[in-house]
């Protein structure tokens, strides 16, 4: 924690995009150490950038349900962020994840707003691939990557209307004010928290970019726990956005919510119909819908 309070520090200091974000360069795993098949990917930003992805098909003899594209967040690489998507291909979902520019094998310096042509990159890379089509596209963005991918789409509603759902997992719903909690942390920078945050950029958070989503359904997790992005900004996000959307609380640490199977499972019935699910009533429920034989009978989730 005081490392990540030193880092807003140096990005209030600086005001510079650029340190929003924490690249490791390299490949240190592949898919293969999780047990899966894969495929690397190379993408062309539009100013010719190269970008490495990796394309996680889905298990064979499992029914296609769809495909998911994968936004990691701050740190590392798509080696530090594959268990978030490991578990998609055996429950019928093909992934594609991608790393920004700066990140691991990926050309380029990672900033805003190059960063969107990353993004954009990877939905006309899907828009090519024969085994996308004609099935349901969802964005997972985790912390930064769900706050990217909320304000890119909300700039292009053309892409928007490709996507069927967005799920977001521990998303900053302002940088300034987690800038802010993060200075608020350490008693060397607790004095100086509310002056050094006004420095930080903020004009791209999801906050301000959410409420122009239209009507794609949402659902949003939010640990309780989080110890990095507070509980604060799920809920602030959930009362932006546009219906259909759900708020989802979890336990655990700072997007660990797929190392639970309780929350895979919450993200899989959501998917099977993402414009009536309820959501979770209490912490660790199965959720009540879509209805199953073996469903606790639970009132649906009042939502805030």
């Amino acid at each position: 924690m005081k490392a990540l309070a030193a880092l807003c520090l140096l990005l209030a200091l600086s005001g510079c995009s650029s340190l929003l974000f924490y690249p490791e360069p390299g490949q240190p795993v592949t898919p293969t150490a999780a047990g899966l098949a894969y495929r690397d990917v190379t993408l062309t930003a539009s100013d010719g950038t190269r970008l490495h992805g990796w394309w996680l098909p889905a298990k064979p003899g499992v029914p296609l349900k769809g495909t998911v594209l994968h936004l990691h967040g701050n740190g590392g690489n798509l080696a530090y962020h594959l268990g978030a998507a490991a578990w998609l291909p055996a429950e019928g979902y093909q992934v594609l994840m991608l790393d920004y520019r700066g990140y691991g094998l990926s050309q380029g310096l990672a900033r805003l707003p190059e960063v969107y042509q990353d993004i954009d990159a990877a939905f006309d890379w899907l828009q090519h691939q024969p085994q996308a089509q004609g099935v349901p596209l969802i964005v997972l963005g985790q912390s930064l990557g769900g706050a990217m991918g909320v304000h890119y789409l909300s700039k292009h509603p053309q892409q928007r209307a490709r996507v069927t759902a967005m799920v977001l997992d521990g998303v900053p719903a302002s940088y300034r004010e987690v800038g802010q909690f993060a200075l608020s942390t350490w008693w060397l920078t607790w004095p100086l928290q509310v002056p050094l945050s006004w420095l930080v950029p903020d004009a791209d958070s999801a906050l301000y970019a959410i409420p122009d989503m239209g009507n794609l359904p949402m659902l949003i997790f939010h640990s309780v726990d989080d110890p990095v992005v507070p509980l604060s900004n799920g809920i602030r996000l959930y009362q932006a956005a546009p219906p259909p959307k759900v708020l989802q609380l979890t336990r655990g640490g700072h997007v660990q919510t797929f190392a639970d199977p309780t929350w895979r499972l919450v993200m899989l019935r959501y998917l099977q119909d993402p414009q009536h699910f309820n959501g979770v009533r209490r912490l660790g429920e199965i959720p009540n819908y879509p209805a199953t034989p073996n469903s606790k009978n639970v009132e649906p989730e009042s939502q805030p």
